[in-house]
């Protein structure tokens, strides 16, 4: 009997699927919004799809694992676009989506299980009333209807929220992290503080992720706005100031700068409240300051297209502004036309200025359609910052290359969308202390391989 077949025996009674177009389904994620790793990750697939129901589940699909051998990729909602679910090779497809409880509410925290739909914790925290008037999660990205927890914290940076509330890694955001070890007899690890940093945003490569802390605050009605500009550069402006503002007149949860080349890709959406002819400013305001909002706009010569809350934009049949922001306005795109991708930059940010809008106005002059600018405006680290998400006309890799480093000769930071590797993708050097504690949680290497560059064969037990 090969491993996987004594593996499948040892685990019964839990279930496994190896139908194979199913198994193919969960083998992918959102790659495709890149050319460079669709030709690289197209053909991979896992081998069977296990569903654990508990975290007793994950602990015997865990020891089964490491008594074998067997690779496992563990997956959420697959809505991560630079391959971190894709296994490289082979083994089980771990989809935790039915540990999906919310475990405890207090003021000012909730426990959850890792498979949870983000938009079910959401909900979940606002009707509690632990709290009166219910409370929020501090960030999601822009897929929070489809995407779990468990799977933005490993593979998440920043979303909506993050203008107002930080990063995820920014500390306090996360406060506790539990995982499950791949050994042949596991160990439930509560990693707290700065330790959950050491599975934070590691692909999944160093311990399955059961359960998490998040910090949450007073849930607020927030309205979705749509600001329209005669240049791109009078949009930037604005979101400079208004972000800056934040925690003084204003307060916002998302402030998203999207030029008017965009907004055909948005028309089936929103018609003339995004027209070609304008610059869009997509934002998520508290009620409590639309009139300093609405003030603010003016002063920057901007005008009022959309001002709606959730309930009020899902009964109009429109996108909420978050699904207008992040990785969504790559995917508005990529509906219309296959030919785009995207890369992700960092903008240099002054206080007291905000980003270099001329620079921004000279990159448009130089690539002409060839890139299209799209802003979004954040804080991390106790700062503010722009993380830039522009649209590229793909050509080859050698072209695609060719303008990130000239995003860098600019003085922009470039994180590596097309790489499948932690380090490459953005930390450049390799997170010792992640690779110090998979050589604790995943001592055979069997965690989702091949997608960090710290872990060596040789640190493989035998």
């Amino acid at each position: 009997m090969n491993a996987l077949k004594q593996f499948l025996k040892d685990i019964a009674p839990i279930e496994s699927n190896q139908n194979a177009a199913q198994v193919a389904a969960k083998s992918k994620d959102y790659f495709w919004y890149s050319p460079i790793l669709t030709e690289l990750l197209q053909d991979k697939v896992g081998d069977a799809i296990l569903t654990p129901r508990s975290q007793a589940d994950v602990i015997k699909i865990a020891a089964a694992c490491a008594r074998h051998r067997i690779n496992i990729t563990v997956r959420g909602g697959g809505t991560g676009n630079y391959g971190q679910c894709v296994p490289m090779a082979g083994g089980i497809i771990l989809d935790v989506t039915q540990l999906n409880k919310v475990l405890t509410v207090t003021d000012g925290s909730v426990t959850c299980e890792a498979g949870i739909l983000i938009t079910d914790l959401e909900q979940s925290v606002r009707a509690n009333q632990v709290v009166p008037g219910g409370q929020e999660i501090l960030m999601y990205p822009s897929t929070r209807d489809i995407a779990t927890i468990g799977g933005f914290i490993a593979g998440g940076y920043a979303g909506a929220g993050s203008v107002r509330n930080g990063i995820l890694k920014d500390a306090g955001n996360v406060t506790m992290i539990r995982v499950v070890t791949l050994e042949e007899t596991p160990q439930v690890i509560e990693l707290h503080g700065a330790d959950i940093q050491k599975v934070h945003h590691a692909y999944g490569t160093n311990g399955i992720i059961t359960a998490l802390t998040l910090r949450l605050k007073r849930a607020v009605d927030w309205v979705h706005h749509i600001g329209l500009f005669d240049s791109y550069g009078a949009a930037l402006r604005f979101g400079c100031e208004a972000t800056e503002s934040i925690g003084g007149d204003v307060d916002a949860f998302l402030i998203t700068a999207v030029e008017r080349r965009i907004a055909p890709y948005y028309a089936s959406s929103f018609g003339e409240r995004f027209p070609a002819n304008k610059d869009a400013v997509f934002s998520m305001v508290n009620p409590a300051c639309l009139d300093a909002w609405r003030a603010l706009l003016q002063t920057h010569g901007g005008t009022e297209s959309m001002a709606l809350n959730e309930q009020e934009v899902k009964a109009q049949n429109l996108h909420p502004a978050f699904e207008c922001a992040y990785n969504h306005t790559t995917l508005m795109a990529l509906k219309v036309d296959k030919s785009w991708t995207n890369l992700q930059t960092v903008a240099p940010w002054a206080q007291g200025v905000g980003i270099d809008i001329a620079l921004v106005e000279r990159q448009m002059q130089r690539w002409g359609d060839e890139v299209l600018q799209h802003h979004e405006f954040g804080r991390q680290y106790g700062g503010c910052v722009a993380f830039g998400l522009p649209l590229v006309s793909y050509l080859d890799k050698e072209r695609l290359y060719e303008i990130m480093a000239e995003f860098e000769a600019d003085g922009c930071q470039v994180f590596d969308n097309h790489v499948i590797t932690i380090e490459d993708g953005g930390m450049k050097t390799i997170d010792t202390a992640q690779i110090d504690f998979k050589k604790i949680a995943d001592p055979h290497g069997l965690m989702n391989p091949g997608k960090t560059r710290g872990w060596l064969p040789g640190y493989a037990k035998p």
